[in-house]
């Protein structure tokens, strides 16, 4: 009989959430664009936050929802949108669970080895704005 053993993926550190947010805000930084962005780990739970002196009241919020978003659906928040559209097969979906998602661009699940350790969400600019402050984030943990 055989046992096979999952192995242990490291989950996202507090450093690397560190990180992240710093990315992020340099990006967002150089395109003269205030944000606020919010680093969940794998349970959802707030592992950084940082919002912009400047940045919009509600840009707060705004990133954390589209980080938890993009961790409960395991998909940047970018290519959801059409799914909640009226016809779409997520339409009450937004409203359905306790904790609310938002599915406009900007929340990006964290991935390591293929496993799902976390999600960041950045808001304040435009969607397409923080979908690519977020990637860029990304692209400085790889």
């Amino acid at each position: 009989m055989s046992t096979t053993t999952a192995l242990a993926v490291a989950p996202l550190t507090g450093p690397e959430a560190d990180l992240l947010i710093a990315a992020a805000r340099r990006a967002a930084q150089a395109a003269g664009v205030p944000v606020s962005v919010t680093v969940l780990d794998a349970g959802g739970h707030l592992l950084a936050f940082r919002r912009d002196d400047r940045a919009v009241l509600i840009s707060g919020e705004t990133s954390t929802r589209k980080a938890y978003t993009a961790l409960q659906l395991d998909a940047p928040t970018a290519e959801l949108t059409e799914l909640v559209k009226p016809e779409g097969p997520f339409h009450s979906l937004p409203t359905a669970l306790a904790q609310p998602l938002l599915f406009i661009a900007g929340g990006i699940p964290v991935h390591r080895e293929g496993r799902l350790i976390g999600a960041i969400g950045v808001g304040g600019g435009a969607p397409e704005q923080d979908h690519s402050f977020a990637t860029a984030a990304l692209a400085e943990l790889s």
